[in-house]
Formats: structure tokens, C-alpha cells, sequence
């Protein structure tokens, strides 16, 4: 799933405050016209006039609302070219002109209110959403800052790491002639780091294989039966100590049968000895994982001498 933008919420956020307050101060705008309108087109009330001084209309009143009793009589025209019974009065009804349109003081500060409160408002949620922008970019600026510290951390941890494995100690496991023997062979232990090593234990185990390639998985090694209890070893940068001797009179012992005997020696099935060693930093804490060096050879058997090699697959032979 590809990585989302930790500013894309707070983008979407900030744009949905700008379209809202641009909302209300569009509906502000446009409420305004109407209210005023309203205020304005409703009719005053004519003030009440007092009833003496109420002056008496003199214009006619319409045909149609004034009763027929109330009317004059026609005039009857005579014989020398007055009006005729069929002719009839013109009445002349004269409407009262609209009156003004005023526009109230307490409309005018009520509309002055609302444009202020409009203006106030859009100004505001701009402020807003540029104090939302100016909170994102610390925000993305923060988050920077503690990226590069946690990477400056972990490479430092790195560094620190590098150097306890160059300062820690390494336990090689090798095979030599013991000295003034023949065919016999010492397994020793030699510190090749840079600061003290405790053995802590070794154990070896003899396999019987066909050849190298038969050699499958890592065998269970486990301490010797005879219940001997193992003394630590404490090696100094470069010192050594001897694990084991292995000599060619401890062949037939480990055979037990003549016919092995007689394979081993035609080399129809090969002899390993292969162990495990672990040891622990002086330096480090006591609850730190010891480390571990694990060790395989191939004994030769020869007519007149044996010889003691370096052999396995590389799980026989892996360090810790």
C-alpha cells in the first residue's frame, strides 16, 4: 500500500473551512436585499390625525358605493336646448398619491449590522485557515526533524553496533598436531578478538558418513556421559587453550567393530568429529546472549600416519 501525505487530511479539512465560510458569507449577501426589501414595502401606519382637524373630502364619491337616495335628480331639460333625460353626470374621482417609502434608522443600523457581522466573519475564517496552514507547515516541519533524528539515531546505533562486533572476542576452533606425538591431533581454542572470552562449554560428537555430502543437518551435541563437569576457560586477545586430543589409537575405540575399522581405513565410510564451543564477552552484561562457534574435521587414515582436516557443510562450521 503506498505511503499516504500525513498533510492531505489537513489540506481537505482546510479547503472544506474556506468553502464553508464562503457559504455563509454568500447567504449573508444575499439575504440582506430581501430583509431590507421586506422592511421596506411593508406600510407605514399614517399617523392618526385628530378628528377636528381631519379635513372634509369634497370630491364625489363613486356611483357604484354611493347609495341611489344620495344622488341628485336629474335635471329635466326643457324645450329651448337644455340637457335632454338621457344625458348623465360625469363624476371625476382623483386617487391620493402613493406615500414615500422611508427607510427606518433602526433598518439602517440593523443592515449596517449585518454587513459588519459579514465582513467580521469572512475575515475571521480567513485568519483561520491561515493559521491552519502556518500549524501544517511547523507540523510538516516537525515531522522532518524527527525523521532525520530517527535516522541519525538508528545509523548511530548502526556505528555502535560495528564497533562492539570489532571490539567483541571470536573463538576459532582449529586442529594441530600435538607436539612430540604422531598421529595424534590437539582441538584448540584461540581467541581472536579484542577483548577477553569465557568458555563456557564444549562438546564434540563422532559421525560416521559415507561422504561429506551425506552429512545432513546440524547434529544434537551434548555433554560427555562420563558426568565430568567443565571448568571454564578464560582466554585473554590471542591466547589459546586445548579443547581435545584425538589421537590414531582412539580410532579402534570409537569403531567398535573390526569390519568399521577395516571401512575407515579403506576409506569406504570417512570419520567426522565435529563439536560446538560457547563463550561469553567479559565486557558485555551478564544477560547477553553467549556466542557460539561450531567446528567439524574429517580424520584421514593412513597406512603409517593420520591426519586431521577441516571439513562439513558451512551450518558445521558457523559462529555467532
Amino acid at each position: 500500500m503506498p505511503p499516504r501525505s500525513p498533510g492531505t487530511p489537513r489540506m481537505c479539512y482546510i479547503d472544506a473551512m474556506i468553502v464553508k465560510g464562503l457559504a455563509i458569507f454568500a447567504m449573508l449577501v444575499t439575504m440582506t436585499p430581501v430583509l431590507l426589501g421586506a422592511q421596506a414595502n411593508s406600510p407605514a401606519a399614517p399617523p392618526a390625525a385628530h378628528p377636528a382637524t381631519q379635513p372634509k373630502s369634497t370630491l364625489p364619491q363613486h356611483p357604484a358605493t354611493v347609495p341611489r337616495s344620495a344622488l341628485p335628480a336629474p335635471a329635466r331639460p326643457d324645450l329651448n336646448g337644455a340637457p335632454s333625460e338621457d344625458q348623465q353626470p360625469h363624476v371625476i374621482v382623483t386617487l391620493p398619491a402613493p406615500a414615500p417609502t422611508v427607510w427606518p434608522v433602526h433598518d439602517r443600523i440593523l443592515w449596517g449590522a449585518y454587513l459588519v457581522l459579514a465582513i467580521l466573519g469572512y475575515v475571521g475564517i480567513m485568519l483561520a485557515v491561515s493559521t491552519l496552514k502556518k500549524i501544517e507547515r511547523h507540523t510538516s516541519a516537525a515531522e522532518a526533524a524527527a525523521t532525520a533524528a530517527t535516522n541519525t539515531a538508528q545509523a548511530a546505533l548502526l556505528h555502535a553496533q560495528t564497533i562492539v562486533n570489532a571490539e567483541r572476542p571470536w573463538v576459532l576452533i582449529t586442529a594441530e598436531p600435538t607436539r612430540g606425538v604422531e598421529s595424534s591431533f590437539d582441538i584448540t581454542a584461540t581467541n581472536r578478538g579484542r577483548s577477553p572470552a569465557t568458555i563456557t562449554s564444549a562438546v564434540d560428537k563422532v559421525i560416521f558418513a559415507a561422504d561429506e555430502a551425506r552429512l545432513s543437518g546440524l547434529p544434537q551435541l551434548k555433554p560427555a556421559e562420563s558426568g565430568a563437569r567443565f571448568v571454564p576457560v578464560i582466554l585473554l586477545p590471542g591466547e589459546s587453550a586445548t579443547l581435545k586430543t584425538f589421537s590414531r589409537e582412539d580410532v579402534k575405540g570409537i569403531c567398535e567393530t573390526d569390519e568399521r575399522f577395516a571401512n575407515v581405513e579403506s576409506w569406504k565410510e570417512k570419520l567426522f568429529l565435529c563439536g560446538k564451543v560457547a563463550y561469553q564477552d567479559l565486557i558485555a552484561p551478564a544477560d547477553k546472549q553467549a556466542h557460539e562457534t561450531n567446528w567439524c574435521c574429517w580424520y584421514i587414515h593412513g597406512k603409517q600416519r593420520s591426519a586431521l582436516v577441516p571439513a562439513g557443510p558451512a551450518e558445521y562450521n558457523a559462529h555467532t
